[in-house]
């Protein structure tokens, strides 16, 4: 009998723990927001971006240009992102967080922060202080070498 490798277990663990999450943040989004619009509206915001092409986010995201422009779509028709024509291309696109998709993802982290105390009971201060550096290197480094 093999003895599964350390490192699948771990992210074997973040696969679970991803999908359970995922579950959880979907279900106590606003106004029907899917976690992949959450995602991108949160994406603006964190990372500081101005505009984006579809392209750049679909990257960003690792899901294909037709996901992407789905999730666009839908955002942009609820006036969440706006879409340009890029000036220097005329076949790209430009993809910006409006006022109201800045307001959206407020109004989706309020609505998150309702079910985080589920938290306190699994994991003290302490240990989430402990463990979000380490997850955050791991993160930065499978983004480093997925490009």
């Amino acid at each position: 009998m093999s003895q599964t490798p350390i490192a699948f277990e771990l992210f074997n663990e973040i696969g679970i723990i991803d999908q359970l999450a995922g579950t959880i943040l979907e279900r106590s989004l606003p106004n029907g927001m899917t976690r992949a619009q959450f995602a991108v509206l949160n994406h603006f915001v964190r990372l500081g971006h101005h505009e984006q092409s579809p392209a750049q986010l679909a990257n960003a995201f690792q899901v294909t240009r037709p996901t992407m422009t789905s999730t666009l779509s839908r955002l942009a028709r609820d006036g969440l992102v706006a879409i340009r024509d890029d000036p220097a291309d005329g076949r790209a696109k430009l993809v910006s967080l409006t006022p109201q998709g800045r307001a959206a993802r407020e109004a989706a982290i309020a609505a998150v922060a309702t079910v985080l105390p589920l938290l306190d009971g699994i994991l003290d201060p302490g240990e989430v202080e402990t463990i979000l550096p380490i997850l955050r290197r791991l993160r930065i480094a499978l983004d480093a070498a997925r490009d």
